[in-house]
């Protein structure tokens, strides 16, 4: 009796102290209005996982796009956990927004995709946990138009869309895509050990790329235009185009069995077959570093960006995940449009830019839609100068 009455007073006095140490914990956790729902139950999930605390979920609605924005508008009323894109990365850093990712740090690493990590990743210091790794671009196509052979070549796509009267949409006014030609035949774009912003477009490299580029323009099968006119006629009059995983559902309605996605295809230059590049973006979750809960906001962070959180992304939302395991399942593995994301991955760059590249390449580009043969080497100077001299 007295052996039972001992475990039972312990139990007790572990049961009060459990008490006196569990907290009330406040967390402000933001991201876009659709990822709302999905949110607010993975939050309810990972504090029934810990009841040893008590937790309060704040939520708001603030879209990736606008993360780095209304942090720095008020950095101590901001989240305590909020999602931002890797092009954000760099002027949260030099806001000081964002915690260094030390719990687990090794772990993480090994459980998301190079590309991912290194997107989170400034000056060796990891600064945010992997959530999704889709934010890239690929190769839509009709399967009534064109051949698996077809769509490995930029002439081959060519070549039969004007066979077939269609067209061949790609938005060469939109930095973005632009420099898919630039990156495949090795140009760079970077930042440098003091974070200054370096661009190489306008070497030998670059210009055969322009040439490239202005071929396209000049072809009568090549549409210039944004997503709109993609999604809007694929499947009439215009046979493939390059887009990402955002208007995937949009034309697989529209060409239902004959919808198709594959990388980008290579490009002519000097004879030789060169693979388009691309930027490679991710979205990422960062802790605030005024946050008043910085542990409990970082432990949060990585169970929403684990391995079970991501598949339930890409099952609610059709995310592509950063982690290596969520990726390689079969559901994920199979979906056409992630499946040539994650094969053009392999010749995508971390977007490094600081400074104003897109203005300057829409005027590239426009320039080259409206005069195929207008004279390169200028057109590359003035944009490589507007790039870095921010």
């Amino acid at each position: 009796m007295k052996k039972l009455l001992s475990i039972v007073l312990a139990l007790v006095m572990c049961c009060a102290a459990c008490t006196a140490m569990a907290e009330n914990i406040t967390l402000k956790v933001w991201e876009g209005q659709d990822d709302q729902e999905l949110l607010k139950e993975l939050c309810e999930a990972y504090a029934a996982l810990h009841p040893e605390n008590t937790y309060t979920f704040q939520y708001g609605v603030v879209g990736t796009a606008d993360a780095s924005t209304r942090y720095l508008e008020d950095p101590a009323a901001a989240a305590d956990v909020f999602v931002y894109p890797d092009d954000q990365l760099i002027r949260l850093v030099q806001a000081d927004a964002l915690y260094e990712v030390t719990r687990n740090h090794d772990a993480i690493v090994a459980a998301n995709s190079v590309g991912s990590v290194n997107a989170a990743t400034y000056k060796d210091t990891l600064y945010g946990y992997p959530m999704t790794s889709d934010n890239g671009y690929f190769l839509f196509y009709d399967k009534s138009v064109l051949t698996e052979e077809d769509v490995k070549t930029l002439d081959g796509i060519l070549a039969a869309a004007e066979k077939a009267g269609k067209q061949f949409n790609f938005d060469i006014a939109n930095g973005w895509y632009l420099a898919s030609f630039f990156i495949g035949n090795g140009c760079t774009i970077t930042l440098d050990d003091n974070g200054n912003q370096v661009c190489d477009f306008n070497n030998e490299k670059g210009l055969e790329a322009a040439k490239a580029v202005a071929a396209l323009c000049a072809h009568p099968a090549f549409l210039p235009g944004d997503q709109n006119i993609l999604t809007g006629t694929i499947g009439e009059s215009v046979c493939a185009g390059v887009c990402g995983t955002w208007v995937a559902d949009a034309i697989k309605e529209r060409l239902g069995d004959n919808y198709a996605a594959v990388k980008l295809p290579t490009f002519t230059v000097n004879g030789e077959q060169v693979q388009m590049g691309s930027f490679g973006g991710c979205k990422i979750l960062g802790v605030n570093t005024q946050s008043a809960y910085p542990v409990e906001a970082m432990n949060l962070a990585e169970f929403l960006t684990s391995e079970a959180s991501q598949l339930r992304r890409f099952e609610v939302r059709g995310y592509g995940p950063s982690n290596i395991n969520a990726a390689n399942n079969e559901a994920i593995a199979s979906d056409p449009a992630l499946a040539a994301l994650a094969a053009q991955s392999n010749y995508a760059i971390t977007q490094l830019i600081i400074g104003d590249f897109w203005t300057p390449a829409t005027a590239f580009g426009n320039a080259l839609i409206a005069e195929p043969n207008a004279d390169l080497q200028p057109l590359l100077d003035q944009w490589v100068a507007q790039t870095v001299g921010q």
